[in-house]
């Protein structure tokens, strides 16, 4: 019974940290260096794991579908297969994995240091509020990057795939382009875009909470990283579920 109210209470105090995060934002006391400090650190930095990731996903995709559509003659539909599986599911899921593991966890780590080494306190002893000025930039920049980045991903993923298309299953580089762009609807391309939105935040918001809140010196740091990245995770997964079938429902 402890233990449930213990959580109720934790979710309370997170919506009130999220409450208190937007009207930061909504007063337009938003710092914009320390914003596109945390763009480039989130954002530029993550660049080259998730292009890693999006071009193998796109390569192994591409090579699994082959295999499978040359036994019914179909290896022509290969580019849909690879275009629409990118741009509605798996590039916006890992990508927000991807970035929940290498931005998140980041973000969790340095607030927390902050937090056990009394830094937090010394910014608000100085006048400055902290929510202001270290949690506010990291969740915009989680905003601005995410969808930025899942761009990237779909590109390198097509483009992995296009390879495998060209080399592999030997079908014209023009015909494989031209039914890419014409497999990509709006829908398409919005039910898997407009996830990333509600993804960015509940990463940013997730991290900053557990390392805004982290106590038990470096030992806790560690254990409220990986309970940030974990539930970053959680609810990765869980929402895009839920989203997937409203989009679905109210859009098709």
């Amino acid at each position: 019974m402890n233990l449930i109210i213990a959580k109720i209470m934790r979710m309370g105090e997170a919506l009130c940290f999220l409450g208190d995060v937007i009207k930061v934002i909504l007063r337009g006391r938003v710092r914009l260096g320390e914003t596109l400090k945390q763009v480039y650190e989130q954002g530029f930095q993550s660049v080259i794991i998730i292009a890693l990731t999006s071009a193998a996903s796109g390569i192994v995709l591409a090579l699994q579908g082959y295999v499978m559509m040359v036994r019914f003659g179909a290896k022509e539909y290969m580019a849909q297969l690879v275009a629409l599986s990118l741009v509605r599911e798996l590039s916006p899921v890992f990508t927000a994995l991807i970035f929940s593991g290498k931005a998140g966890a980041r973000i969790a780590a340095e607030l927390g240091t902050m937090n056990v080494n009394d830094q937090m306190l010394a910014t608000r002893t100085l006048g400055v509020d902290p929510i202001e000025f270290l949690v506010v930039p990291r969740i915009l920049a989680c905003f601005l990057v995410l969808p930025i980045l899942t761009i990237i991903s779909e590109i390198v993923g097509i483009a992995g795939g296009y390879l495998v298309g060209i080399f592999e299953a030997g079908i014209p580089g023009t015909f494989y382009i031209h039914q890419t762009f014409k497999a990509i609807q709006f829908v398409d391309f919005f039910s898997g875009f407009a996830k990333v939105f509600f993804f960015s935040v509940f990463v940013g918001w997730i991290c900053c909470y557990q390392g805004f809140f982290t106590k038990g010196g470096s030992l806790g740091v560690g254990k409220f990283t990986t309970r940030a990245v974990a539930y970053s995770y959680i609810v990765v997964i869980i929402s895009n579920t839920i989203l997937t079938k409203l989009i679905l429902t109210f859009w098709e």
